[in-house]
């Protein structure tokens, strides 16, 4: 007899006022996965299509982002932190393991925050407690040489080339609206966060702390996020930058699935 074959589920769902692209994959306990800003769930391809081997992979693409159109708002982590809880809502997810890179690793930070009872363990990639985060220069740990040239902060060149590109692939508010979407992002990104580290002995939950040794986010930024959760783990990942989840796709998805296991 044949192994029955894993359902998966593509398409736009309704969160409040929104319809937000979403997809499921695979069986077994759930997992939320929170796609980096200007992102989209394509980018975490390999991971997903791993732990779905394993697990029922939930993953949605916030406004702006991917197949799901904008709003005429600007962007804040505290509007993404209630659309992550609707949608779980929406799926009918109580308690759930969350995988988080960047943005998406800051509203993980902040749903095991203020809402424990919905994740059971979390997986933080690239995060950022604050906009001080960022930069080679403010810690004391001197950072290594990147590897390959910034734009703006968080963002590599050659992340952000394959974001630009599925961006004008896959937005329903056409290729020419990047530029709307990337000044509101530039703006939260220069005004938020705002995490005390201290908030953070409140985690409750298991987390797996990960970045990039040549990472966007200063290592000595991710040590403090790590040394802050009274239940953490930390993974400096070699020879990365704030494109790890890419730059290293099989030993991020070994990494997440071991955690999670």
């Amino acid at each position: 007899m044949s192994a029955p074959r894993a359902r998966t589920a593509a398409g736009h769902v309704s969160v409040g006022d929104l319809r937000l692209y979403s997809e499921a994959r695979g069986e077994g306990s759930p997992v939320l996965f929170l796609h980096g800003g200007f992102g989209t769930i394509e980018a975490f391809g390999p991971q997903t299509s791993a732990l779905a081997k394993t697990h029922r992979v939930f993953a949605y693409e916030r406004p702006g982002h991917g197949r799901s159109a904008d709003v005429d708002a600007p962007y804040s982590y505290e509007t993404s932190l209630s659309e992550a809880i609707a949608y779980l809502d929406v799926q009918g997810l109580g308690a759930v393991d969350v995988v988080g890179y960047s943005d998406g690793a800051i509203l993980g930070l902040l749903l095991a925050l203020r809402h424990p009872e919905r994740v059971r363990r979390l997986v933080a990639i690239s995060a950022n407690l604050d906009p001080s985060g960022f930069g080679d220069t403010d810690g004391p740990v001197p950072a290594l040489p990147p590897r390959a040239s910034r734009t703006e902060p968080g963002v590599s060149a050659t992340s952000f080339d394959q974001d630009l590109e599925r961006y004008r692939r896959l937005s329903p508010d056409g290729p020419e609206h990047a530029d709307v979407v990337l000044e509101k992002l530039m703006t939260l990104w220069r005004s938020e966060p705002n995490i005390d580290p201290r908030a953070l002995a409140d985690v409750a939950a298991p987390v797996l702390v990960m970045a990039g040794d040549r990472d966007s986010i200063r290592v000595d930024h991710t040590q403090l996020i790590a040394a802050s959760l009274p239940n953490a783990e930390l993974c400096i990942l070699p020879g990365t930058s704030h494109g790890l989840v890419a730059e290293r796709p099989e030993l991020v998805s070994l990494l997440i699935a071991e955690f999670l296991a």
